[in-house]
């Protein structure tokens, strides 16, 4: 059941966006259960939830992305049918994506008029008008530069272009300060509320409280799903009660895993310092993080998707470079060093990218299994096939791995049989540290327990790990601490025995 506060949505059929019981399913997912949304014109409207909350699929059903599998949509009181984004797009309703979507190639004007004008255009006309359109809603930019000369942030303002020359009177932004400077975010800000002046209804997704209360009037809160909270009076949120929202109103510690063996703190297996990482578009992504894990010791790391934790994970693996800060595996300090050093010092990394970065689809089996341990079945520079194969099984075996056989592209495995592969080898190597990205992320309960009781295992056995996860629940069962990031820095700690959800999601929402 959801709840309204603050400002009302109208009444249903009336102006502006009505999203009534939307359903969306995919195999084994149900991605919204009855949600509803509620935007005036005139309004700058955010959508809250946590990591699979269901946001950017109702976003992608307004946006005619997805069809739903039940419920309505109505634009100013007509029912829409929504067969493509064109048809979408043909109502009124844009969608500015995370990834942009726009041609480097091509200048400004174009990417704006690109099929949406005539075969035979007048380039300077074109770009007058473009221009003219930037300067009414302050969106500074140079219609005759190419885009691949633009920051972020001007990438953002092409694609605002794009939508406002097509006259769309409903703008959805998914995240869309992720790639932005403060000031560039800042600067958003100001464009969506002249937006919002000139009668469009803006719709803001985010997780992040400050954002929120400075650019929004009013916000929906999805969880698992369902709209819990509609049309709320921004006013009225504070992170306790936006947290509670988000993550649910069960403060108790969830149960707590069963550990024989307790953690050597005095005995740190890894140590990060001061560490600085920068994304592929020069903005910071890991702010001065450090932190230590001792000896059988599980640290879980807490934050809505997208603060720093996969960059974290990359740079201590040594997969990306970091600007600043040190890394120490187990007394070796391998900051100068790359991957392959780092896991003869006792590094291992399960990443969240099982295919791709963690495997490779179209090897077999065998060849995904011996990555780390190539060296012990190779003679000279042959690989000795048959002992490939036979540690490979002796693996397939030990974490109960469901092959077609060895010989087999891994590609056809399951989501589950994929990361008991992919654990095992990184276990294989027995290291004094395991980096656990999303272990369980997509596995079935079966799967993963199965994961988790190996974690434990390798934790009772003095293995220290980091484990990133966006499954509060699990971070709650498994860990020793909790650090939370936000925005790449390390905001809050709490001991696993005393963090509840409400403390931890708080934390993430940027409260206190």
């Amino acid at each position: 059941m959801s709840i309204t506060t603050g400002a009302a949505p109208g009444e249903v059929g009336g102006d502006g966006v009505h999203l009534e019981n939307i359903w969306k399913r995919f195999p084994g997912v149900i991605a919204n259960a009855g949600a509803e949304l509620h935007v005036r014109p005139g309004s700058v409207h955010a959508v809250l939830g946590e990591n699979g909350a269901g946001k950017t699929t109702l976003m992608n059903v307004l946006a005619g992305v997805y069809r739903p599998d039940e419920g309505t949509v109505r634009l100013n009181g007509i029912e829409q049918n929504f067969n493509s984004p064109a048809d979408a797009l043909a109502a009124g309703v844009a969608m500015v994506h995370q990834e942009f979507r726009l041609i480097p190639t091509f200048t400004v004007a174009e990417n704006v008029a690109l099929g949406s004008s005539p075969v035979l255009v007048r380039k300077r006309e074109i770009e007058q008008q473009v221009s003219e359109l930037a300067d009414r809603f302050g969106l500074q930019t140079t219609a005759n530069r190419e885009v691949w000369n633009l920051s972020m942030g001007e990438r953002q303002r092409v694609e605002i272009l794009k939508a406002l020359w097509r006259d769309a009177r409903v703008l959805i932004l998914d995240e869309p300060t992720a790639v932005l400077t403060p000031d560039e975010a800042d600067e958003l800000g100001r464009i969506v509320a002249t937006m919002a002046e000139d009668g469009r209804s803006i719709i803001f997704i985010s997780h992040k409280l400050g954002e929120v209360t400075r650019f929004c009037d009013t916000a929906t809160v999805l969880r698992g799903g369902a709209t819990v909270a509609s049309s709320m009076a921004v006013e009225h949120l504070d992170a306790a009660n936006l947290a509670e929202l988000m993550v649910g109103e069960n403060t108790e510690v969830s149960q707590r895993r069963a550990r024989v063996h307790p953690a050597d703190l005095d005995t740190p297996v890894l140590t990060v310092a001061d560490m600085r990482v920068l994304d592929s578009h020069g903005i910071t992504s890991v702010d001065g993080v450090s932190l230590s894990i001792g000896t059988g010791e599980v640290v879980g790391v807490a934050g809505v998707a997208g603060n720093g934790q996969r960059p974290l994970a990359d740079a201590i693996a040594g997969l990306v470079d970091s600007e600043e800060g040190s890394v120490v595996v187990a007394a070796t300090d391998v900051s100068a060093v790359g991957p392959k050093d780092r896991i003869a010092a006792g590094l291992s990394y399960v990443p969240e990218d099982r295919l791709g970065v963690g495997l490779a689809p179209k090897l077999s089996v065998t060849e995904n299994s011996m990555m780390r341990s190539y060296a012990s079945v190779g003679r000279g520079p042959l690989i000795d096939r048959a002992a490939a194969d036979a540690q490979c099984t002796e693996l397939v075996d030990r974490y109960r791995v469901k092959v077609g056989g060895l010989h087999h592209a891994i590609a056809g495995l399951s989501g589950g049989n994929l990361q008991r592969l992919l654990v095992g080898r990184e276990l294989a190597t027995d290291p004094a540290v395991i980096i656990a990205a999303q272990p369980t992320r997509g596995l079935d309960v079966q799967g993963v327990r199965a994961i988790q009781d190996v974690l434990i295992d390798q934790a009772e056995s003095g293995v220290g790990i980091l484990l990133i996860s966006e499954d509060l629940d699990e971070l709650l069962a498994l860990s020793d601490r909790i650090v939370v990031m936000v925005e790449g820095r390390i905001v809050a700690e709490f001991p696993g025995e005393e963090a509840t959800r409400a403390l931890v999601g708080q934390a993430m929402t940027g409260g206190a």
